[in-house]
């Protein structure tokens, strides 16, 4: 094994400080010991993980904090099985020099770089070259106890070398060619975009290959063709196609499916007839050499040189050539990367925008009409568990505002200024529920064609309020119930565990409890859930509240209509606050919005008849005749009995003095259930 300084190669140079630009000693997302997922950062780290260049850190005992897994590649091994152990043990014997290198760079103190060995693993069965350069990490007092190690594995590029070492011409052959693999990679680099610097590539590699034409073309799965990208051709009469598209059956096809490197003569070309390979012989062209563009997922494209002299390329050409079509594979790949990368920023940006809504106008808790001392009781208990982190279960009936005690929670607690990301999970189709909750990877299903953020990733460090949470199905409900344990998920078709911080509320019109007695609903969930429930109180309940909603609606919508209501009918008044309202508040605002829109002349004009009018079968007459008739058969079951255990205001879920109330507004007397005759 041997060590020694070489002048620095501009390929080289640039790889190793266009990766340490963006790699500081305290950047970890290119190493082993982190798992990431597919997010922006993680396309960043694909982008780097990709590269030749490889990175690991050691401590001042020269053992592995972390590897990247192209310098693990480089030794042989895993790069789990680094983690911890020294450079000697990992390294074998060649190890002995390599240390010295590193104490050496330890005690100085200051970077040392172009270090190029020639290193014998235990691994591999020939020798590997490298190029080293070595960065100590200071802490906080200035003393030195990490160093990074940045590796360029030129063993490939020796191999090319060593081919030309015959003579003196070979020699001058070979370092031509190492120098426009240099000169390609510095082309690539100053611009990401190959079809834009393709023609700049081609000029330099007819610098050595003297050729004509020079074109590359990438595969499109969908359509199995192959779409030309850019075009080389300074000598052309004419265009060559029409159609930027070629089949497979070509040249450059026949190349791809083979994943080798072909070269055709002038009787090859002919036999395809197709449309390409008939313009490029009537533009003289006599021998085309096709490359396949490959990447670790395999093929992606083929390049295309031609020459209009015969047998112009050779075999010895191939390994060039190679390595040309490589770095042009992976710089279709990274302007990809970052294509998808910007794109799915912006999608990110878009459905954060779309599902946040107009939070910041949202009305705050002052805001909410009432003062009935059921709703007071209700607000009093936003306060107190707004300040927290609790997660909240909040139960009513359809309409009482449910979504509007979320909200005021959400802008009473520490995540005012965060994301109020909201889901009604009876409104998602069963089948997707799970998708939009938690997201998916693309190809995770039928139809995902890309991958979707889930509301769970939206709602980091705010507020997701899951509305209708009884409606989730029974096999959702325990990667739900995980959510709540771990504060972690996966989603669809990954098994990256993506962590969030979230306040999460949840509302429902059911009876879970019911629910979970008829195995509908996971009893686990439940409590999880309801960590902190509150009742909202239905319409009915708090009928000193009606006049103020009423007066509330009517200017909201006279307002937004331009009419002039003057004054509300006491006759209507009463019977808007004797209504039973099932419907609860929602039911009152349609009412109010339809009554403003009926009004004329300044007078609130309400059509009460709706009011009275039969809602079902489940019905005889009207809603307070179907109400009268249901309490007097409990109070009959219940022996007259209103409270207490065994009352009938607990058998209906009610206070006994909200059943007094409902008793008097009914007119049921002790004569109408003592009797069982009468009705």
């Amino acid at each position: 094994m041997k060590a020694r300084k070489q002048r620095p190669i501009r390929l080289v140079g640039f790889l190793i400080w266009s990766e340490m630009a963006l790699f500081g000693p305290t950047d970890r997302h290119l190493f082993a010991e982190r798992d990431t997922g597919v997010n922006p950062e993680n396309l960043l780290a694909a982008y780097f993980a990709s590269s030749t260049v490889g990175v690991c850190l050691l401590d001042s005992d020269l053992r592995y904090l972390a590897i990247n897994e192209t310098m693990a590649g480089m030794s042989g091994r895993s790069a789990s099985d680094h983690i911890g152990k020294t450079v000697r043990e990992i390294m074998g014997e060649a190890g002995e020099v390599t240390e010295t290198e590193f104490r050496r760079a330890l005690l100085a103190g200051h970077p040392v770089g172009n270090i190029e060995i020639s290193i014998a693993l235990p691994t591999r069965k020939e020798a590997s070259h490298w190029i080293k350069h070595y960065f100590p990490i200071k802490d906080e007092s200035g003393a030195v106890h990490r160093i990074a190690v940045v590796v360029v594995d030129v063993t490939e590029q020796k191999k090319l070398q060593q081919v030309f070492t015959g003579g003196a011409g070979k020699l001058r052959q070979g370092m031509d060619r190492l120098q426009l693999l240099t000169d390609v990679s510095a082309i690539l680099a100053a611009n990401w975009s190959p079809q834009q610097s393709f023609s700049r590539i081609s000029a330099r590699i007819r610098r050595v290959l003297r050729h004509e034409y020079a074109g590359f073309e990438l595969h499109d799965l969908k359509t199995s063709l192959l779409v030309r990208q850019a075009e080389d051709f300074p000598l052309r009469k004419n265009r060559l196609s029409n159609v930027p598209v070629s089949s497979l059956e070509s040249p450059g096809g026949r190349a791809l499916q083979q994943g080798e490197a072909l070269i055709f003569s002038k009787n090859d070309i002919v036999d395809f007839k197709t449309e390409i390979t008939a313009n490029l012989l009537a533009e003289g062209l006599c021998s085309l050499c096709c490359v396949p563009m490959v990447r670790p997922c395999g093929p992606i494209g083929v390049l295309v040189l031609g020459s209009t002299r015969q047998d112009a390329f050779q075999p010895d050409d191939i390994p060039l050539l190679n390595l040309v079509a490589s770095h042009l594979a992976l710089a279709v790949e990274n302007h990809r990367t970052a294509a998808e990368l910007e794109v799915l920023e912006q999608r990110i940006a878009e459905e954060r925008h779309y599902l946040e809504g107009e939070i910041k106008a949202s009305t705050p808790i002052e805001d909410i009409v009432g003062d009935s001392p059921e709703l007071k009781k209700v607000l009093s208990k936003v306060r107190t568990v707004a300040s927290t982190d609790a997660t909240v279960l909040i139960l009513g009936e359809t309409g009482t505002g449910k979504e509007l005690i979320a909200r005021a929670i959400h802008l009473l607690g520490r995540q005012k200024d965060a994301a109020f990301v909201k889901l009604n999970c009876a409104a998602i189709p069963t089948g997707l529920l799970e998708s939009e909750l938690f997201g998916h990877e693309k190809g995770a299903f039928t139809g995902a064609i890309s991958q979707k953020i889930g509301r769970m990733e939206l709602a980091d460090g705010g507020t997701l309020f899951l509305d209708e949470v009884g409606e989730i199905p029974l096999e959702l409900q325990p990667k739900l119930l995980r959510f709540l344990q771990d504060r972690e998920f996966e989603r669809l078709g990954s098994n990256h565990t993506i962590r969030v911080n979230l306040r999460l509320i949840a509302a429902t019109n059911r009876d879970l409890v019911r629910s979970m007695a008829l195995h509908e609903f996971r009893s686990d969930l439940f409590y999880r859930l309801s960590v902190f429930p509150i009742h909202l109180p239905a319409l009915r309940e708090r009928r000193e509240d009606i006049p103020l909603l009423v007066r509330y609606f009517v200017r909201k919508f006279a307002a937004r209509m331009g009419r002039h209501i003057e004054s509300i009918p006491s006759e209507t008044m009463k019977v808007l606050t004797e209504w039973w309202w099932p419907g609860n508040i929602r039911e009152l605002e349609n009412l109010m919005e339809r009554s403003v829109i009926m009004s004329e002349h300044g007078s609130l004009r309400v059509p009460l008849s709706e009011l009275h009018s039969e809602t079902g079968s489940g019905f005889e007459q009207s809603l307070d005749g179907a109400e009268r008739k249901h309490i007097l058969r409990v109070l009959r079951e219940c022996h007259g009995i209103i409270s207490g255990p065994d009352g009938a205001s607990r058998r209906l879920g009610v206070k006994r003095t909200t059943l007094q109330s409902r008793m008097r507004r009914l007119h049921i007397t002790r004569d109408d259930y003592s009797n069982p005759d009468r009705k």
